[in-house]
Formats: structure tokens, sequence, C-alpha cells
């Protein structure tokens, strides 16, 4: 009886420090970890929620790059930071999706080790093809591949990789069959696609679209579920291939273990900080869609994106090494 009192009074202690340390945070400088190199979409993204941020709580929001092992090196030094709030990932449907099925050794559970604060974006993804390709839609896409086997390659930013599964997936689809041709990133990959060494590219809209706007490359749909705002005139995929879907999404995480008097505050601030005009803008330029929810929806997309990439690229047999 003794011991459950203890344990009772230990719990409600607990409780009322967390409390506390939730009422006085922040007091200190916070850090957002960018777990890729300066200058993407997440990194800009970034910086645009840090400068918000800095102004809403009255403390100096950092953004600290971590690159390495396709995100791994920043996500885990998050996960094994201190959970008071002060230590926060800006991670992606990749690092805590995919990569915890793709690799054989991680340092982190990509659910379990984490807590989700809010999904802040929804990256376009986009089918394009270089313009020699004979085709102006999905349909006539897939016509031309079955006619054409073997003539059609598709370039990804290597192995596992988000172009890789959209195509993978499209692939299964469709019913047809193209040849894979991984780079070191999605950099080279646009490049050879532009160049026409392979035809087919499933990228984000930040790298196809300048070159679909300069008519080095032709959009032939975006592969979410529904068309998105930013390019209304855009069909997707599933309209031609009724299921098909792959969404890209940015969120900010904290360690597992965030107090949730924490996770609500940093919720609601991160959500005004995104709904900023100035904020918005450079996102939409960029074709990455800010969204606004709870720590309990984006926990769901979370669990649901991992369970559903995981059983893909484990049937597929796809490793990372």
């Amino acid at each position: 009886m003794f011991s459950r009192i203890r344990r009772g009074i230990t719990l409600l202690v607990l409780c009322g420090f967390a409390t506390l340390a939730a009422a006085e945070w922040p007091d200190k400088p916070i850090t957002l970890v960018v777990p890729w190199a300066p200058g993407g979409s997440t990194d800009i993204l970034a910086r645009s929620l840090a400068e918000q941020l800095t102004k809403s709580l009255g403390q100096t929001v950092i953004v600290d790059n971590r690159a390495g092992a396709s995100g791994n090196i920043g996500s885990n030094f998050v996960a094994k930071a201190k959970p008071d709030g002060y230590t926060l990932l800006i991670g992606s449907m990749s690092t805590h999706a995919m990569n915890p099925a793709l690799m054989p050794a991680m340092p982190f559970r990509g659910v379990e080790d984490f807590t989700p604060i809010a999904q802040m974006a929804n990256v376009i993804n986009t089918m394009v093809v270089n313009p020699a390709v004979p085709v102006t839609n999905v349909k006539e896409f897939i016509a031309y591949a079955k006619a054409n086997p073997g003539k059609l390659a598709y370039a990804s930013a290597g192995p596992g990789s988000t172009n890789h599964l959209s195509a993978v997936l499209f692939e299964k689809a469709a019913g047809i069959e193209m040849l894979h041709v991984p780079y070191k990133g999605g950099a080279p990959a646009v490049v050879d696609t532009v160049s026409n060494q392979t035809q087919v590219l499933f990228s984000a809209g930040t790298q196809t679209l300048p070159h679909v706007k300069a008519g080095k490359l032709r959009l032939l749909g975006v592969t979410e579920a529904k068309r998105s705002p930013l390019l209304p005139d855009a069909p997707t995929v599933a309209e031609t291939l009724p299921g098909y879907e792959l969404g890209v999404w940015y969120g900010a995480f904290g360690p597992a273990n965030l107090p949730k008097e924490l996770v609500t505050r940093l919720n609601v601030e991160i959500n005004k900080a995104l709904a900023q005009p100035e904020v918005r803008a450079r996102m939409d330029s960029m074709g990455v869609e800010i969204v606004k929810g709870t720590p309990q929806q984006f926990a769901a997309v979370l669990r649901s994106d991992a369970d559903r990439y995981g059983k893909l690229i484990r049937e597929l047999g796809i490793k990372n090494e």
C-alpha cells in the first residue's frame, strides 16, 4: 500500500514539474534541426518558421542543419535529445515512414521515438516526362509504355527514395515495366531527364516545375489523392489509375515523451506562424502547400504512412544500404 502511495506521489510531483516547465517555456533559445543540407525546401520552410517563432515566442529560434545518412543523422540527434521543447525536428515522410523499412540498421524508430507536433506542409509530387516522349497525359503514357516495352527509363534519387516508390507504384497500377536508373540525389535525376538520358521522373514540384515552365519537361499529373490548389489544372494520376497515391509531407517533431502542454503550445504557435501571408506566399512559389492540423491528426498520418510504405518496401525487397 505504501509503495502505491509513493508511486502516486512521485507521479504527481513529475506532473507538477512538467506543468511548471511548460508554463515557463521558453526561457532560452530553441533549436530546429533540419536533417538535410541548407537550401532545400525543408530548410527554407524551417527558416521561415524560425523567423516567425522568434517573434511570437520572444526567444531566438535557431536552424541547425545536420545532414547525412538520408536524414538519419539529424533525426537521431533529436530522438536522443531531452524532451523539453528546446530541440525540435523538421522531418519528412521519408525520414519517419520510409527509412525505418529501407535501412537494415536504424538508430531510431520513426514512430515510437518521436512526438508528432504538427504536419506543416504537403509537397506537390509530379509525374513528368521529357518532351521527346510523344504523350500529353497519363492515359497516353500508359499506352505508349505498353506499345514500346523497354524504351522508357525513369530516374530516381536512389533506391527507396520517394521518386523510386512513386514509379514502382505506378508500374504496378498501370501494368507496365520501365527501367529504373538510380542516382545519388534528386538533382542529377532531374538533369538527365531534362537531357533525355532518362525519360520519366516522379519528383517534387520544387525540382520539376521550373523546367516545366521552361518547356524542358512535360507535366502529366500529380501523385497526391486530390488536385493541388497550387496546380488546379494538373490532373492527379489517380484520375486515370484509381487508388494510386503517394503524398509527401513535412512536419515538426519533438523527442518521445514531450509533455502534452508543450505539444499543444507548439502546435498552436507553428500553425499561427505558417498562416502568415509572407510564409504562405514563399511556400506557394515553391510548390509547397501549407497545411494545418492537430498533433493527433499528424500522428494518425504518420502511423498510416509508416504502415503503408513500410509494407510496400518490404514486399518489394527494396534496401538502401
